[in-house]
């Protein structure tokens, strides 16, 4: 379980170390203390190894995407700390509609932390929707965890936060599942539920020791599989 770090107020460390989040109305400003932090993200369930890229195939019963998740060599700092970049495309029939970067860090505890993305969606006629982006210290948006330090089952986190925009909750389920996916088979997977306060709807994801993210499967249909996992 993710220790504090430093926080605005009593109360709300203990909602994060207990697990929980901040109750209607209770702000979530956590302090981000940068010495605390580094870009090299090593967590057994999420880690971020330069140069590796997973790909994903995404199947929601009408459209078969391809998402190609690349941890860079690049860095970007957020809110003072300095986060290793992840790039993200996803394409269908070969096109590009979608590409992102998104910021992530790891604290002293070993908890893995999102600052941020970039993202830009292809539409029709040309246009180009930035309607996802967020980057930690401005208008508002706060950081949050994508990984606690050490899994607990029942333990809830907020993963990011702008209030009315980007409200993801994320809280472990399970930690010694099995998953067969066609990149391979895997034991003793954490698994989360995941769901956002502000629309209907969760999804569940697996991620494997060594490996991270390997299947999402939401209410809405949309199941995402691991294909593979290839490094340079």
């Amino acid at each position: 379980m993710m220790r504090p770090l430093l926080f605005a107020n009593l109360r709300l460390a203990v909602l994060l170390v207990a697990g929980g989040t901040a109750g209607a109305g209770e702000p979530y400003r956590p302090a981000i203390v940068p010495a605390h932090f580094t870009h090299v993200v090593s967590h057994a369930y999420f880690p971020l190894v330069p140069g590796t890229t997973h790909t994903f195939i995404e199947e929601d019963g009408r459209e078969t995407r391809e998402n190609k998740c690349t941890v860079t060599r690049e860095t970007r700092t957020v809110m003072g700390v300095r986060c290793v970049v992840v790039q993200d495309t996803v394409t269908l029939a070969g096109v590009l509609v979608e590409e992102s970067a998104a910021w992530y860090a790891q604290d002293r505890q070993g908890a893995v932390w999102r600052f941020g993305e970039a993202t830009r969606e292809f539409k029709s006629w040309g246009r180009v929707s930035t309607e996802g982006s967020w980057e930690a210290g401005v208008a508002g948006a706060q950081p949050g965890i994508v990984m606690p330090a050490r899994p607990k089952i029942g333990e809830r986190y907020r993963q990011e936060y702008l209030a009315d925009v980007a409200e993801d909750i994320g809280q472990i389920a399970a930690l010694d599942d099995a998953v067969t996916v066609p990149c391979g088979s895997y034991t003793g997977c954490v698994r989360t539920r995941e769901w956002s306060m502000l629309e209907s709807g969760t999804s569940k994801k697996w991620y494997a020791k060594g490996v991270g993210l390997i299947r999402a499967v939401d209410t809405a249909g949309e199941v995402s599989t691991l294909i593979s996992v290839t490094r340079r």
